[in-house]
């Protein structure tokens, strides 16, 4: 019997170890893509959005631009764009946000993050409309979810979970079939902001918050042919992150929030 109850023991303290172990490397896991950021020299800094969208579109993106400024170490702030929805060409050291008819390409929405080195030096975010006008993607909660989560692939943020079918984490971060859940997929939640600090917890001698080589400005990746390799994918096997390599430390990154 005192063997008995000895293993008995020994069980329950191994099963409570090993729970209380995993538990810290679940709150702490990681949602950056690399060690991808814009370099600046203080916290908070300040980053510019530019505004290409139509007027169908301006609430949700007055509405990530709020909910990312309520970050401790980054506030958007909301300029006129510097290009045309259809091109939605980036601008040297802000981010370009763009809504247009892009045809039935697969994708609701794409960010494109060009980087020299480890720091990103501009960024666009495009809506496809092609989808956003039918019935299924027509609503406030998809057009939160899916501005919300590209204008924050452009400044460092990969996605939470990426399995469309698991239960809402409360985050827009993260791939659903039911944007309004419960809980609601509209907005971050503390995780986010968390791998935002964790992100910008150090400080560069230079800042990206301005001007990049021409050779990059120039360039336009607009078309799935020019993006480059694809070196992330969900558990089905879709492409979710494309790379371009652009060489001298030069890339342009591509993610993609495929139409189900």
């Amino acid at each position: 019997m005192k063997r008995t109850s000895r293993s008995r023991v020994f069980r329950v303290v191994v099963v409570v170890l090993i729970a209380l172990i995993a538990l810290p490397l679940t709150a702490s896991a990681s949602h950056s893509w690399g060690n991808y950021h814009w370099a600046r020299t203080s916290n908070p800094f300040t980053l510019r959005i530019g505004d290409n969208v139509s007027s169908a579109w301006d609430p949700y993106l007055n509405g990530a631009i709020a909910d990312w400024t309520a970050s401790s170490v980054l506030n958007l702030t909301k300029v006129t764009g510097g290009t045309t929805p259809r091109s939605c060409r980036p601008t040297a050291g802000r981010i370009e946000v763009c809504n247009a008819t892009y045809g039935n390409t697969g994708w609701l929405g794409i960010a494109q993050i060009w980087a020299s080195g480890s720091h990103i030096t501009q960024g666009t975010a495009r809506m496809n409309d092609t989808y956003f006008n039918t019935a299924r993607y027509n609503t406030p909660a998809w057009r939160r979810l899916v501005m919300c989560q590209e204008v924050a692939h452009d400044f460092g943020l990969a996605h939470q979970d990426e399995n469309f079918s698991n239960p809402n984490l409360g985050s827009c971060m993260d791939y659903t079939n039911d944007p309004d859940g419960p809980p609601s997929n509209e907005h971050p939640n503390t995780h986010d902001f968390d791998q935002l600090r964790t992100i910008y917890a150090h400080l560069d001698s230079t800042s990206t918050v301005g001007a990049m080589p021409a050779e990059i400005a120039d360039a336009d990746f607009s078309s799935q042919a020019e993006w480059g390799q694809a070196i992330a994918a969900s558990r089905s096997g879709k492409p979710l992150l494309f790379e371009r390599d652009l060489g001298k430390g030069n890339k342009v990154f591509t993610f993609v929030f495929w139409a189900e």
